[in-house]
């Protein structure tokens, strides 16, 4: 409900600009199937609920990530994508708060853990967006978007600082093994699963080409589940 909420709250911030995009076009509020005013109320009660659910039922520190979450995607992460590609960087802490936000759930702690989880998910983003952001550049470029790292869009700096950030989620990946949360196994898994997102990012770094760039985004999207399933199996063996 938390990130139905975000997400809600930026379709009506960006209503105006989702017109221009091919992507976008048909969402309810530049379709005019839904007014902005009953937007803002479903968002507002979801974001609500949403908090409240996991403060009252879980813990509190749970409904303060889940606001913390909400508020920066919101108010800082989304303003911030027409002005500037740092907005990637601001948007990968909301991002990356969910993973953290279910361990303290199951746990109750806000520990060292959380934060090796969530930095995993974190460093993941960034080739994960650039990605995504390579595949629509030219639908972004309609709305204004700076998504790709370089302002020269497609070009061998933004393919490069998404190279280096898988480069440096393969040593990120294996932290639950050092921290003994996962065994061998896991990282096995995890360091394979690395090294072939890592190769998809390295193609798009040698041609720049948009289909290598789609690789390298459905690359990203085998990844996650692959490294989490891989440390969920190995915890509950």
């Amino acid at each position: 409900m938390v990130t139905g909420s975000s997400n809600a709250f930026n379709q009506i911030i960006e209503k105006d600009l989702d017109k221009l995009m091919t992507r976008t076009q048909k969402r309810p509020l530049p379709d005019s199937r839904m007014e902005v005013n009953e937007a803002l109320i479903f968002s507002f009660i979801m974001g609500i609920v949403g908090v409240f659910l996991l403060s009252y039922f879980i813990n509190i520190t749970c409904g303060v990530l889940g606001l913390i979450a909400l508020i920066s995607y919101t108010l800082l992460y989304t303003p911030l994508k027409k002005h500037t590609p740092f907005a990637v960087f601001v948007g990968a802490f909301p991002g990356a708060i969910p993973p953290m936000l279910g361990w303290v759930a199951a746990t109750g702690r806000l520990d060292v853990i959380a934060f090796v989880l969530f930095s995993i998910q974190f460093i993941w983003q960034f080739p994960h967006f650039w990605a995504i952001a390579w595949v629509l550049h030219d639908d972004y470029k309609k709305a204004g978007f700076k998504m790709l790292p370089s302002l020269g869009g497609r070009n061998k700096s933004s393919a490069f600082q998404a190279l280096v950030y898988c480069i440096s989620l393969l040593p990120i990946s294996l932290l639950p093994f050092f921290f003994h949360i996962t065994g061998i196994i896991s990282s096995i898994v995890i360091l394979i699963a690395g090294i072939f997102f890592l190769s998809k990012a390295l193609k798009l770094y040698k041609t720049l080409k948009v289909e290598d760039a789609k690789a390298l985004m459905f690359a990203s999207f085998i990844y996650l589940p692959v490294v989490q399933i891989a440390m969920f199996l190995d915890k509950i063996n």
